[in-house]
């Protein structure tokens, strides 16, 4: 299904509307006990609180009195009834509304909502919006990226060696998990510069886009609208975004690298090198239709 410049104008002016109205709440709240009420998810290291909730429901209920026949998968949504939804042609809102929600508890400043639109199983448009530290990134496919009006790119750094990267350890707390997440930051620390840890998949993302960082990848994450919203602004930057063993990117597999469209093949290579943990989706079928 094809969707015409003037219907995504239309979205996109929603989108950023939407976002900014979850960011204030997000805002809000972070500084009041509000955001103690916790629910975990998966384990104590996966967290929901009523700010989530509440931010998707606004964002959700704005998106649908505009475009009643579009689509959505959803994080709180998808939580609370465990079945993920298929992926069609058809336009599709990726939310999540709290991306970094231990940050959020934590009151640690990584924390952004995530407004992504995929067409054709493909993310066209994508805003990942930090309330805290007032940063408001926005791409639409083949119109760039910007962050807070302003147009961003992707680092110039080719050699690993000069590299900073980053990646999160993600939720799950088995044994050989763990240890093949932190097998591919040794993997990868051994031959660059340095690693970091912010705590949103999202956040790291847009950070590889506007060059703070060089290259980011996860497994494991909690679905897709950790990735939706921020692949369209990686790309748009002029970034690259795979699978982490170098395939194309599968917006549903769980699974991204973002490079500065310099290090991926040797950032794949690297990561392909190191066994996968038990808990670690799967790469991709090579016949699936990525994004």
């Amino acid at each position: 299904m094809s969707v015409s410049e003037e219907v995504l104008d239309a979205c996109e002016e929603v989108a950023e509307r939407v976002a900014r109205e979850a960011g204030a709440v997000i805002l809000n709240a972070i500084g009041s006990t509000k955001k103690k009420a916790t629910q975990t998810k998966t384990s104590d290291a996966d967290l929901v609180t009523e700010t989530d909730q509440e931010c998707e429901r606004i964002i959700v209920r704005r998106i649908k009195e505009r475009f009643p026949d579009h689509r959505f998968i959803g994080e709180e949504e998808t939580s609370e009834t465990g079945v993920m939804p298929v992926l069609t042609d058809e336009p599709t809102w990726m939310i999540d509304p709290v991306d970094g929600t231990t940050n959020f508890v934590h009151g640690f400043p990584f924390v952004c909502v995530c407004v992504g639109l995929c067409v054709r199983k493909r993310p066209v448009l994508g805003i990942v919006y930090n309330p805290v530290m007032g940063e408001f990134f926005k791409a639409r496919e083949g119109r760039g990226a910007t962050l807070n009006g302003n147009r961003i790119e992707v680092s110039g750094t080719s050699e690993l060696g000069q590299a900073v990267f980053a990646t999160e350890i993600g939720t799950k707390r088995d044994q050989g998990t763990i240890d093949s997440t932190y097998g591919r930051v040794s993997a990868l620390t051994s031959l660059a510069r340095s690693v970091r840890m912010c705590g949103s998949c999202a956040c790291n993302m847009t950070g590889v886009a506007c060059g703070r960082l060089d290259g980011f990848y996860e497994l494991g994450f909690g679905g897709p609208w950790d990735v939706a919203a921020a692949a369209c602004i990686v790309t748009e930057a002029g970034g690259k975004v795979l699978d982490p063993e170098g395939g194309p990117f599968d917006v549903m597999s769980r699974r991204v690298l973002a490079t500065n469209a310099c290090l991926d093949a040797e950032m794949s290579r690297v990561l392909s090198g190191v066994p996968p943990g038990p808990s670690d989706p799967p790469p991709p079928k090579p016949n699936g239709i990525a994004c």
